[in-house]
């Protein structure tokens, strides 16, 4: 699971939080991933930073994912009905639970472990273990047979950076979508690099803000995920953040891909 902004820009707070000891929570595949040449600085990369929270504080990333909630009618597009639907980077399932009553099975794939264990807690309490299969994968690895499913969709995870999807991911995709099936990218980024690959755009209008349960838990995440905006957040006592407060692009959009039949 990854984030799109994790690639648009360094985050301070996020930044401070880890450093290069921490990289040893990694497995030996996870290493060769996101550290191939054996040494990397949390301090300086932004992205790397992201897969250790991930990894070591699970919780946390989980209530800021909690927060920032989907443009309902992005959901809405998606297909119903189907039988089929594989999630790529599903992390603590921000949009797993709402697949769920979309197709008669769903695939979530998850590389990281400790987020995979939130989202099986997550199933389980809603009593839909039997519908939903968590696996371990990346993108450019799905172990998933050809044209498997109607749906494989994406959210906040695939960039077009190698280690985060990127030309193999989205062939492995495609290759496990059925003919005349949907590949969807939610909340998207590089929207140019999708559109060379046939993908088409999708916005859909109106206010979105990230809501926390309380200011307090508002101000606590800001600062850490946030911190340009932390400043107003505490001064507005604000529970609701506009995304626009927080320069971030909302969650109202996604680029798709209808196979051939």
């Amino acid at each position: 699971m990854t984030r799109p902004e994790a690639a648009a820009g360094p985050r301070p707070a996020l930044l401070s939080r880890y450093t290069a000891a921490d990289l040893r929570v990694f497995t030996p595949d996870e290493a060769s991933r996101f550290t191939p040449h054996g040494a990397g600085d949390p301090r300086q990369d932004a992205v790397l930073a992201w897969e250790l929270l991930y990894r070591l504080e699970p919780r946390l990333y989980d209530r800021l994912a909690s927060a920032e909630r989907l443009h309902p009618e992005v959901v809405n597009w998606l297909p119903r009905d189907v039988d089929q639907i594989v999630e790529v980077g599903a992390g603590t399932g921000r949009l797993t639970m709402e697949l769920i009553e979309r197709g008669r099975r769903v695939t979530a794939v998850e590389p990281a472990l400790p987020l995979r264990r939130i989202l099986r807690r997550k199933i389980a309490a809603a009593g839909c273990l039997q519908r939903v299969r968590l696996m371990h994968g990346y993108f450019d690895q799905l172990p998933l047979p050809d044209d498997f499913a109607t749906l494989v969709v994406s959210c906040s995870a695939f960039t077009p950076a190698p280690e985060h999807g990127g030309e193999a991911g989205l062939s492995e995709m495609e290759r496990v979508c059925k003919p005349a099936g949907c590949v969807a990218i939610i909340w998207p980024n590089h929207l140019d690099w999708l559109a060379d690959r046939g993908y088409r755009y999708l916005s859909f209008p109106g206010p979105m803000s990230v809501e926390f349960s309380s200011h307090r838990e508002a101000a606590e995440l800001a600062e850490i995920f946030y911190p340009q905006a932390a400043d107003e957040v505490r001064r507005h006592g604000w529970r609701r953040i506009p995304f626009e407060v927080l320069g971030v692009n909302p969650p109202r959009d996604l680029a798709y891909k209808v196979l051939a039949p």
